[in-house]
C-alpha cells in the first residue's frame, strides 16, 4: 500500500531534517571553538543528511504523495563536544533501528523500492554511527588533549596562512 510507504518516507525526512539542522548547528559551534576535525564532520555528515532528503523526496514524489518538510526535533542547543557526540550516536543508532523496521513495512507492502532506499539509508546511518562513535572513543581516551590538538592544529594553519577546510 503505498500511502504506507509514503507515510514512513515522510517520518524519515522529518527525522533527516532533525538531524541536518542539529548537525549544522553542533558544526557552527565547534567550528568557533576551533575544533576543526569535528566542525567537519558535522558539516559533511548533514550535507549526507540533506541529501538523505532528496532521494526521500524523490521516491515519494514518484509514489505522488506530498512531501512534508517538518523536522521531527527542535535543535539541541549544546556546546560540549561530549555531549553533542553522545548526541550523535543516539540519533544514528535511532535512524538505523527506524529505518530497519520501515524496510521491513515496506517490503510487507510490496514496495520494494522504498525497502531498498531504506537500506541504503541504514548503511549511511550506521557508517555516521562509526565516525561519531571514534570520535568519542578518541575523547575519552585523550581527553581535552584531543580538542586541545584541534584547536591548536587550526591556529597553527592561520598563523602561516594556509587556509583551513
Amino acid at each position: 500500500m503505498k500511502s504506507k510507504s509514503i507515510e514512513l518516507l515522510n517520518k524519515a525526512i522529518a527525522d533527516e531534517l532533525s538531524a541536518v539542522h542539529q548537525y549544522m548547528y553542533f558544526h557552527f559551534h565547534c567550528d568557533d571553538q576551533g575544533y576543526e576535525l569535528l566542525s567537519n564532520l558535522f558539516k559533511r555528515t548533514a550535507i549526507e543528511e540533506m541529501l538523505h532528503v532528496e532521494k526521500l523526496a524523490d521516491r515519494i514524489l514518484f509514489l505522488k504523495g506530498e512531501v512534508e518538510m517538518k523536522a521531527a526535533d527542535d535543535v539541541k542547543k549544546i556546546h560540549e563536544v561530549k555531549k553533542m557526540l553522545e548526541l550523535a550516536v543516539a540519533m544514528e543508532t535511532g535512524s538505523a533501528r527506524d529505518y530497519n523496521m520501515w524496510a521491513n513495512e515496506c517490503s510487507a507492502n510490496a514496495d520494494s523500492v522504498s525497502k531498498k532506499l531504506f537500506e541504503l539509508l541504514v548503511e549511511d546511518e550506521e557508517r555516521h554511527f562509526d565516525q561519531f562513535d571514534k570520535e568519542m572513543e578518541n575523547l575519552e581516551k585523550f581527553g581535552d588533549n584531543y580538542l586541545a590538538l584541534q584547536s591548536m592544529e587550526r591556529s597553527k594553519s592561520m598563523a602561516t596562512g594556509r587556509p583551513t577546510e
